[in-house]
């Protein structure tokens, strides 16, 4: 009994918002179906200069860091140098070892902030 003393006027308040959604969605659906402008790469998507050690490794000389931590996850991946017990732990090889300092093992979570210094800042 309570309850429907409390949500009586709502069926006319979910009405309302729903033409209002509805009529919103019409009239911005011709600047929906626009092509949007290219976004400009900034950030961990700008391609900029990488280390030689980077370099090496990658293959190429500019990369973005989205691009150079995805070809180490290939690389772990295809190398199988993840922990089995422990997969957030990375065994490193010689390769990954000029990149990440030297260490044996690396944590997942540690594989940005290595990479970080094989980006040379442009200014």
């Amino acid at each position: 009994m309570l309850s429907s003393r409390v949500f009586r006027g709502s069926e006319a308040l979910m009405a309302a918002a729903k033409a209002a959604r509805a009529s919103a969605a019409t009239s911005s659906g011709a600047a929906a179906t626009k092509p949007r402008a290219p976004s400009r790469n900034t950030g961990i998507l700008k391609v900029i200069p990488v280390s030689p050690s980077m370099r090496k490794f990658l293959g190429v000389s500019e990369a973005s860091r989205t691009d150079a931590v995805k070809k180490v996850w290939e690389y772990i991946k295809l190398n199988n140098l993840q922990n089995p017990s422990n997969k957030r732990e990375i065994r490193c090889d010689e390769k990954l070892k000029t990149i990440f300092d030297g260490k044996e093992t690396v944590g997942f979570l540690e594989i940005a902030k290595l990479l970080s210094p094989h980006f040379v800042k442009t200014d």
